[in-house]
């Protein structure tokens, strides 16, 4: 007689590979690329690398992040154009970078949107992040926390910027995006779009005469080397965008996907964090560099971009402008 137990060998195999199949696909693992413009010193980055690594610990490898900065994956253009097609799963973008593939993306970034930077978390946190996320998404990308950027200044090599009429004349770099074309065109300079990654070059060798950034990319770009003089305009406040391909994304699982959102919030807020502790030791640290700080006339300076503002109704409609002042009030 033939024994039974191959057979009752066989069956309980069978059943176990059953019972382990959704344990087998949670374990696939799932490598992401995620990409930044920014030098290692940057808060960018040391938020970027500790939410990799929670996410890599709390997923036991399942979700796998590696983060490059200082523009190893390209521009800040072409990490986006790379979620869209395939070639790169993630990126820490500029909120305004997006204006290419989303021009409403752009609301985020108009000057003086923002009076203090906790009303814009306000309003990102809140129904305005909700609406711009729905919109990437539907270009293909996922939005996982809103970090910043931070309030952007002009320097310059030439003189001190105190009134919009100081900026006649100047050949200022600035993202290649229309609204901060116009906005400086606007103020009277010379504004001219170039990847972040050539900039410095471009101001050592004098094609510009001035650039726009947070303080904390002024001090960790080095650009003290080759400007002169910081005008805290604070023209402009820019999120950081966490984001990932909807491809890869939805290649994790949910439990997964979850621990990945709790990351990006976690790690988010501890960068912005580091944004708000770093502001007047930046000034100290660029003083010492040599750099010569001065205040500007807002009030001139917001008169002067007012156009703009009526320049883009038509771009964002009224629902969206609707939703944002409800936070700048």
């Amino acid at each position: 007689m033939t024994s039974p137990f191959p057979l009752i060998r066989t069956g309980l195999l069978a059943a176990c590979l059953a019972g382990l199949a959704p344990v087998a696909a949670l374990a696939a693992e799932v490598s992401v690329r995620l990409g930044h413009v920014l030098p290692e010193s940057h808060s960018w980055h040391v938020a970027a690398t500790g939410f990799a690594e929670e996410v890599n610990q709390r997923t036991d490898g399942r979700v796998a992040i590696e983060v490059f900065p200082s523009g190893q994956l390209g521009s800040e253009k072409e990490v986006i154009e790379g979620m869209q097609f395939g070639s790169v799963q993630a990126g820490l973008i500029g909120s305004g970078s997006f204006q290419g593939i989303e021009p409403r993306m752009g609301i985020i970034e108009m000057p003086y949107a923002w009076g203090a930077r906790d009303q814009a978390f306000a309003a990102l946190d809140g129904e305005l992040g909700a609406e711009l996320a729905g919109m990437l998404d539907a270009k293909g990308i996922k939005v996982l926390g809103w970090w910043e950027n931070g309030f952007r200044n002009i320097t310059n090599n030439v003189r001190p910027i105190e009134t919009p009429e100081d900026l006649a004349g100047l050949k200022i770099r600035v993202t290649p995006d229309k609204v901060r074309l116009a906005t400086f065109e606007g103020l009277g300079a010379e504004p001219a779009p170039l990847s972040f990654g050539e900039l410095y070059s471009a101001l050592q060798q004098g094609l510009f005469d001035a650039q726009e950034n947070p303080l904390a990319i002024i001090y960790s770009a080095s650009f003290f080397e080759v400007q002169k003089y910081v005008s805290l305009s604070e023209h402009i406040w820019g999120a950081a965008t966490l984001t990932m391909s909807n491809a890869t994304w939805n290649k994790i699982a949910p439990e997964d996907q979850e621990i990945v959102m709790e990351a990006a919030t976690s790690w988010g807020l501890q960068q912005r964090d580091m944004v708000a502790a770093a502001n007047d030791e930046l000034i100290a640290q660029l003083k010492d560099k040599g750099m010569q700080f001065n205040e500007v006339d807002k009030a001139a300076f917001i008169d002067a971009v007012a156009p703009i503002w009526e320049s883009q109704k038509d771009v964002y409609g009224e629902e969206l402008l609707s939703v944002l002042d409800q936070y700048r009030k």
